[in-house]
């Protein structure tokens, strides 16, 4: 499946929204072990335990198509649920940072597997016109339909859609127009109020004393993306003992990063803000958001007959 930007700010609101995924380690909140309660009146939000579920679900129907066309189709051989953690700007998990740091090993993982996948290996070993059959089946090649949509913000987006891919995302997700706008709208909201939210005073004053608590553990950084920034500055090849160093130091600071974070509360100060200005654009989005929860909820239940849950 794929995706064009008609307006360049289409890239600039994705690398803003990808700065500011500020507040919370996954999406919406809860612990990943779909306890998160709903919030008033409104469909709950789904853990990131139930993401993965869905996208898991995702790729095994990709597979069974495919296998119904005459291909093969590896899925991804996934990470552990813990592995798998989404890392939002507070990570307050101090466990988790102990084992994983900042998550640069399953990351580097992650790269190696992408590098070994064996989709692109079998479809390389095809004949041209086989090949082309594959593409066609999986995305559904240049016969693919084009869906277009309005981006929160201004500007637009399309995406192609077809084939096993498309197939998928129907028996998930129901009529693939409907899906693609409510997705769009919901995953570009955070450029529409994150300006707000850094200069907020509550999430400011929040920032400023995790930075104290950081500067007496001996690690000055003015916010969670600069102690994290500094794990990276390292050559991108590194030996087994300079990687041992490196990920040592990644550990002690995300440590001290997830403990400031939790003696301060920045992760609540974060979400109570976010939901604030969130709140805000309840009259024009509220709706789709709204309709958007919904069609994951269903989704979910979709997946959880396709596949088990993640450990």
């Amino acid at each position: 499946m794929k995706r064009t930007a008609s307006r360049r700010s289409a890239a600039r609101l994705s690398a803003v929204a990808a700065l500011a995924a500020l507040v919370l380690t996954g999406c919406a909140g809860g612990s990943g072990d779909g306890s998160a309660p709903a919030a008033g009146h409104r469909t709950r939000d789904l853990t990131y335990a139930e993401d993965l579920r869905i996208s898991d679900a995702e790729q095994r129907l990709v597979a069974r198509c495919m296998a119904g066309h005459g291909f093969r189709y590896w899925t991804d051989r996934p990470l552990s649920l813990a592995e798998s953690r989404p890392l939002g700007y507070v990570q307050d998990d101090v466990r988790w940072a102990r084992t994983y740091g900042y998550g640069s090993r399953i990351t580097a993982e992650e790269d190696r597997a992408r590098l070994r996948n064996p989709n692109l290996a079998y479809r390389k070993g095809l004949g041209a016109a086989r090949r082309a059959a594959y593409d066609t089946a999986l995305d559904g090649g240049r016969t693919a339909e084009l869906l277009r949509t309005e981006v929160p913000g201004g500007g637009r987006v399309s995406k192609q859609t077809g084939g096993c891919d498309g197939e998928a995302e129907r028996k998930l997700y129901g009529d693939p127009g409907t899906w693609f706008r409510l997705d769009t709208t919901a995953s570009n909201l955070r450029p529409l109020y994150v300006g707000k939210l850094l200069r907020d005073r509550r999430f400011t004053a929040a920032v400023h004393a995790w930075s104290a608590c950081m500067k007496r553990a001996g690690l000055p950084y003015r916010d969670p993306d600069a102690a994290r920034q500094a794990t990276r500055q390292h050559p991108a090849v590194q030996t087994r003992a300079e990687e041992a160093r490196s990920f040592a130091a990644e550990t002690r600071i995300a440590v001290a990063d997830a403990t400031c974070a939790r003696e301060v509360s920045l992760r609540s100060v974060g979400q109570d803000r976010e939901a604030h200005y969130l709140a805000q654009l309840d009259g024009e989005y509220g709706a789709r958001l709204e309709a958007y929860r919904q069609v994951r909820l269903k989704a979910l239940e979709r997946a959880e007959r396709i596949v088990p849950a993640r450990t």
